[in-house]
């Protein structure tokens, strides 16, 4: 990783280690975001006893752990690896990751430019470090909210070169919902009371909806937005027109999404 963050980690902050020995009592790591040594207590290893540490970890081998206590006088990182649960070990993975995509963008932009990976790197990361310590959010912020990236300071070329790889490898966030939409009516007109339902909830927003036919009076409905807020805003609005129209037009509404079935 070229990303190192200055000083110590802070207490209750997730951290990713690599195991560098085991003892009969005790993990020593480096604590890689801040190039730093770290021990996790054999206590801190896993709930319950333990009578072979080596049953629950390797040399060599990444891990995800809560800091506990820094002494910056000693130079000394406490580390838990039993008080990180799953979600918030998948969590952080994803967050290395994806920082690890944005190390790519800029090592390769570095090429491109012939200039020295190490130094760009540190160029372009300075000012992303200062507000989140890591790069990767304002890149993706280039794509969800045209971030500038002259604030970072570089040359014209390169903020050039730099954005158009991050247009090129990081796509907008998705969110997706699906549900079946069923409606029965036996009124004469009823074909056209189910087609006009349905376009009401298309029309809400063309472009994040598409309806298949299942068959059986029952259509699968498929939103993609930006986020849940978006989607439940568009999907509620599309409902809520197809559900009054039916009413008073004598036909039978439902939405089940796809999950609860």
């Amino acid at each position: 990783m070229l990303l190192n963050n200055q000083g110590y980690p802070e207490e209750g902050e997730l951290v990713l280690c690599k195991i560098n020995k085991v003892a009969y009592n005790a993990v020593f790591v480096n604590v890689e975001e801040y190039r730093k040594p770290g021990m996790i207590h054999i206590s801190e290893v896993s709930p319950g006893r333990i009578r072979n540490i080596n049953d629950f970890v390797k040399v060599g081998k990444a891990v995800v752990c809560k800091v506990l206590r820094v002494n910056t006088e000693r130079g000394h990182i406490d580390l838990s690896l039993r008080r990180v649960n799953d979600n918030q070990k998948r969590k952080k993975m994803d967050k290395i990751k994806q920082e690890l995509k944005a190390e790519k963008i800029i090592e390769d932009s570095a090429k491109l430019l012939e200039l020295d990976v190490q130094k760009f790197y540190f160029a372009v990361a300075k000012v992303p470090m200062q507000e989140d310590k890591c790069v990767y959010p304002s890149f993706e912020a280039v794509i969800e909210e045209d971030y500038d990236l002259s604030v970072l300071g570089l040359e014209k070329k390169q903020t050039e070169v730099i954005e158009k790889l991050i247009r090129e490898r990081i796509k907008p966030k998705q969110v997706e919902i699906v549900g079946d939409v069923s409606v029965k009516t036996y009124e004469a007109n009823g074909v056209d009371t189910v087609r006009k339902a349905l376009i009401m909830i298309g029309d809400v927003d063309k472009e994040k909806i598409s309806i298949k036919y299942l068959g059986s009076s029952k259509f699968r409905l498929m939103l993609i937005a930006h986020d849940y807020l978006e989607a439940e805003t568009i999907l509620k609005k599309g409902l809520d027109l197809a559900k009054e129209f039916c009413e008073k037009n004598k036909a039978e509404f439902s939405f089940v999404r796809a999950d609860k079935k």
